[in-house]
């Protein structure tokens, strides 16, 4: 089939095609394909394998690293509660990195060739195929390079034996992102927080894609005041 408003094949892979559409890109991700079989992003076999993650390598990779971390701030002296401390700070920290960069990253406007390109395969092709299965979590290799400025900040705004444990919260904070995020788009919650998360986040697709950019939770939108009208108009009763 191909897309003639736009002239976008999808029988081809999509990476090299956006880039092309130039102003009418926006419009286009936001006309989303519902079905849980994704798109060919790139010609390339081993390309295309580095664009699709399992939800469960999530944890089976991250979770060591965060435990890692953690023991070495427990190796520097740090007790028990200061552990406890730099955890919840951690995953504090990364809540407000979810929502800002899900908000001012993932939903930055781009006309350009290969800003079009670029936003496309960060977070563009899940708001177009949202169902995608296999592209709801962050392939390993990109949270690497993102982790590192992560990293490197959190080094040097806190003290060495309080870092490590920080950004083990912090990566703690990120598993829980990415996992909820698979369940919200492929569990079937019939009641309770996770229903309302679940609805939160499919209205976010289907309905006012630049509003509600929690995912874990609906804090940083009541804070910074990004509630879609319906959520917004139900906090005011």
């Amino acid at each position: 089939m191909v897309a003639q408003a736009y002239a976008v094949d999808l029988n081809k892979p999509l990476v090299f095609q956006v880039g092309h559409l130039g102003e009418a890109y926006d419009e286009w991700i936001h006309k989303p394909i519902v079905s849980k079989e994704g798109p060919r992003l790139f010609a390339s076999d081993h390309l295309e394998f580095l664009t699709r993650t399992a939800w469960w390598m999530i944890p089976l990779i991250w979770l060591p690293v965060a435990c890692w971390f953690i023991s070495k701030s427990v190796r520097t002296g740090l007790t028990p509660p200061q552990v406890a401390l730099a955890l919840f700070g951690g995953i504090c920290f990364w809540t407000l990195l979810e929502y800002t960069l899900h908000r001012f990253l993932f939903h930055m406007k781009t006309t350009s060739y290969w800003g079009n390109t670029f936003h496309y395969l960060l977070h563009g092709c899940h708001h177009k195929h949202p169902m995608d299965g296999l592209r709801l979590v962050f392939p390993p290799v990109g949270a690497a390079i993102l982790a590192v400025p992560v990293w490197t900040l959190i080094k040097l705004l806190s003290p060495a034996s309080i870092a490590p444990a920080f950004f083990g919260g912090g990566l703690l904070g990120y598993i829980a992102y990415d996992c909820t995020h698979y369940y919200l788009h492929h569990g079937k919650p019939s009641e309770g927080f996770s229903e309302s998360m679940k609805r939160y986040h499919l209205d976010h697709h289907f309905k006012i894609h630049n509003k509600g950019f929690g995912i874990t939770s609906d804090f940083w939108d009541k804070v910074f005041h990004t509630l879609p009208p319906k959520k917004a108009a139900e906090k005011k009763r």
